[in-house]
C-alpha cells in the first residue's frame, strides 16, 4: 500500500510508524522547511500511553517531561491561595504525570520514523492539487512539481486543514465556538520562577498563567472570554487581521500580513490585560519579544464523516477537541493507531473505504466522549466581576483541599493513574507479527 500523509505534527508521524510496521510505503509532506519545535504544554494519558509503550518510547516521554509539579493559584499580588500537586498513580491534578511540549512530542514520534526505509519525508512541500480521487487511486500534484499516485491520502494537517476544506463539503463540518481566545509564547526563565503551573484569574474574564518547560525557558499564556459584543468583535478581528488594499499602498515599512496580524493581536492583548495584576507586565513584555507568539481562537472541530473515497482525516483535522478537554494529543495518537490498524487488515488491492468505515465505527464513540466539555465551567473559570472571582477562589480552595483526602479521591474515581487504558483498542494481528520478527 502507498500512503501519502500531509502534516508532520503528532498524528502524521504516529500514523507513519504503524503503517510502516505493517508493510506500507509512506510519503509525508510538510509545508515547513523543517520539523517545527514550537508549541506549548500538552499532556498524554490513557490508551495513548499504552500505544507509546508499544512504540518503545516511554523512556523518551519521561525524559522530555516538563517536570511540572502541579497547579497552583495566586491572587493579584502573587499570594498562593490554593495548590493542586501531581500525585503519582492518581488523576487528581489538573496537571498530568506526562506533561510535554507539543514540539518535543512531535520530535519524539518523528525520530524513529525519519530513517525508516518505508518512510520518506518531504519538507518545504505541499499538495497543490488533488488531480483525481477515484475507485483506483488518488493522484496529486506536489509543490515541487512532482505528480504521484497513492492508494490513500491522509490529512493530518491540523485544525484548519486545507485538504479538508478542499475535499469535504462545508455541511460536513460543525464548528463549535467556545467564545475563548488563547495567546501562547515563550520567554526567558528567571531565577525565582517555579516548576508549577501558576494560574492568576482576574476579573473581566481574564486568566494569566506561567508554566515550566524542559528547555530552560518559561511558557506564558493569556486566555480571555469576551463579555461584550464590542470585545468579541475586537478579538475576532484580531484573529483574522490582514492588510487592506488601502493600507498596502501606505505600507512604508513593507510589513507582511503575518507581521501586521501579530501587531494587531498583541495590541489587543495589551489593551485587555494591562491592569490584570500579578506578573502581567512581565508577560506582556515577554510576549512582545517572543519568537513563537501564537494567537488562537478556541473552536472545536466535529466532522459528520472522516473520509471521502480515498481521502481520510486524522487528528485535529478530523476531531480537534480544543485545549479545554486536554485530549488533543491523546486522540491524535489513538486515532493514528486505529486508522493504521484498520488499514493493515485490508487484503491486497482492497479499496480502503472498508478500513475507513471501521475506523469511524471503532473510534467515533470515543471521540464523542472526549470532545464533551462543560461550557459553564469555562465560563466560571473566567469570572466577569469581583464577586465572581471571590466565589471561584473559594471553590478552588475547597477543591484543592478535598483532592488531598484519600476517601474523597477514591469515591470520585480519581485514584486511577493517567496510564490506565480508558479506551480499548482492537487487536491488530499485523502489529503482533512486526514485534515477533523485530521488524
Amino acid at each position: 500500500m502507498k500512503v501519502l500523509i500531509s502534516g508532520v505534527g503528532v498524528a502524521g508521524p504516529a500514523l507513519a510508524f504503524w503503517l510502516a510496521k505493517a508493510g506500507a510505503h509512506i510519503t509525508i509532506v510538510e509545508k515547513a522547511p523543517s520539523l517545527l519545535s514550537n508549541g506549548q504544554n500538552i499532556d498524554v494519558s490513557g490508551t495513548a500511553i499504552a500505544i507509546i509503550k508499544k512504540m518503545g518510547l516511554m523512556d523518551e516521554l519521561r525524559r522530555l517531561n516538563t517536570r511540572e509539579k502541579g497547579t497552583r493559584f495566586v491572587n493579584h499580588t502573587g499570594c498562593i491561595f490554593a495548590s493542586n500537586p501531581i500525585t503519582p498513580g492518581q488523576s487528581t491534578s489538573i496537571s498530568s504525570e506526562f506533561e510535554i511540549l507539543r514540539g518535543d512530542l512531535a520530535k519524539m514520534l518523528y525520530e524513529p520514523t525519519k530513517s525508516h526505509p518505508n518512510i520518506t519525508y518531504l519538507f518545504n512541500t505541499t499538495i497543490t492539487e488533488v488531480l483525481s480521487n477515484d475507485e483506483h487511486s488518488v493522484k496529486v500534484k506536489l509543490s515541487n512539481g512532482d505528480e504521484a499516485e497513492f492508494d490513500v491520502l491522509v490529512a493530518a494537517d491540523g485544525q484548519w486543514s486545507r485538504i479538508r476544506k478542499q475535499h469535504f463539503p462545508a455541511k460536513d463540518l460543525k464548528l463549535l465556538d467556545t467564545n475563548m481566545y488563547c495567546v501562547y509564547f515563550t520567554m526567558p526563565r528567571l531565577p525565582g520562577d517555579s516548576d508549577w503551573w501558576t494560574v492568576h484569574v482576574a476579573p473581566g474574564s481574564r486568566i494569566v498563567t506561567t508554566r515550566p518547560d524542559s528547555h530552560g525557558t518559561y511558557r506564558g499564556m493569556f486566555t480571555h472570554m469576551p463579555t461584550t459584543a464590542a470585545q468579541k468583535q475586537a478579538w475576532q478581528a484580531a484573529a483574522t487581521a490582514s492588510i487592506s488594499f488601502s493600507e498596502k499602498d501606505n505600507n512604508s515599512n513593507n510589513i507582511s500580513n503575518e507581521q501586521y496580524r501579530r501587531k494587531i493581536q498583541q495590541e489587543t492583548v495589551k489593551r485587555t490585560f494591562a491592569d490584570a495584576g500579578w506578573q502581567t507586565p512581565r508577560l506582556l513584555a515577554g510576549m512582545s519579544e517572543a519568537q513563537d507568539f501564537y494567537f488562537q481562537t478556541i473552536q472545536q472541530i466535529r466532522m459528520a464523516r472522516w473520509s471521502n473515497n480515498r481521502i481520510v482525516l486524522v487528528g485535529d483535522a478530523a476531531y480537534c477537541p480544543t485545549p479545554l478537554t486536554g485530549a488533543g494529543a491523546t486522540l491524535a495518537i489513538e486515532g493514528a493507531y486505529v486508522l493504521a490498524g484498520e488499514l493493515s487488515r485490508l487484503r491486497d488491492g482492497e479499496h480502503p473505504v472498508r478500513a475507513f468505515e471501521a475506523y469511524d465505527e471503532v473510534f467515533r464513540p470515543w471521540v464523542d466522549t472526549k470532545q464533551m466539555f462543560w461550557q459553564w465551567a469555562a465560563n466560571a473559570a473566567h469570572p466577569k466581576t469581583g464577586l465572581g472571582l471571590w466565589i471561584l477562589q473559594a471553590a478552588l480552595w475547597v477543591i484543592c483541599k478535598l483532592v488531598k483526602v484519600a476517601w474523597v479521591v477514591k469515591l470520585s474515581g480519581a485514584d486511577a493513574s493517567d496510564e490506565v487504558e480508558d479506551f480499548k483498542v482492537p487487536h491488530y494481528p499485523k502489529f503482533d507479527e512486526c514485534e515477533e520478527r523485530k521488524y
